[in-house]
């Protein structure tokens, strides 16, 4: 009897990290995202002032994680009010592309406004979270093409020049899971519609 239970004792100690070394996401497909279609999202919002551009959003176990490009264009070198961003639970990794421009990181957030629950960019893309005057004791980064920027939730976000306009591809982690998931059939569909924005001045 006492063999048995050793015996036992020792299968179950083998099986231990076996159990504890499993996927968190079990059996879930690769996502591929060809140059095309992140560059049919640029062409499309080409004359677009300010734009998001969600491309996909995909579940990969314990988080979501999106992949999305940005164009922004500034009139001067001023930045606009309350043009401080924080998302209270979505991360993100940004790439720098194109035009130089200077961001400004840092947590203390001045004159911060809760942005409305039912805006397009709460609801689809960066979860709910403020918009802000500026940045105290922020740091500031040249940004050039090839640098990454991450951003932690919870951590403002302002760019205070920009030189005519901007794209960055982000990387944007959702542990909670706040924003919706956007497959290929969902990217098409969404291409495949009439682009909306107001052309730059």
């Amino acid at each position: 009897m006492r063999q048995l239970v050793a015996g036992m004792i020792g299968v179950m100690v083998t099986l231990a990290p076996l159990s504890a070394q499993q996927p968190t996401c079990k059996m879930c497909p690769g996502t591929y995202i060809p140059n095309s279609e992140v560059m049919a999202y640029v062409k499309r919002h080409a004359r677009c002032v300010s734009s998001i551009q969600q491309i996909r959003a995909v579940d990969i176990g314990k988080i979501n994680l999106d992949s999305r490009r940005r164009l922004s264009r500034q009139a001067g070198s001023q930045p606009a009010p309350q043009s401080v961003a924080e998302h209270d639970q979505v991360s993100e990794r940004t790439t720098s592309s194109m035009e130089p421009r200077t961001l400004m990181l840092g947590p203390d957030i001045t004159e911060m406004k809760r942005r409305p629950a039912d805006l397009e960019t709460v609801r689809l893309f960066n979860g709910p979270g403020n918009n802000g005057a500026s940045i105290r004791n922020g740091v500031s980064y040249d940004l050039k093409p090839g640098d990454v920027v991450i951003i932690p939730a919870g951590t403002g976000h302002w760019f205070t020049k920009i030189d005519d306009h901007i794209y960055y591809l982000m990387v944007r982690l959702d542990p909670d899971k706040v924003t919706p998931n956007k497959s290929e059939a969902d990217s098409k569909a969404y291409l495949s519609t009439k682009p909306t924005g107001k052309p730059p001045q």
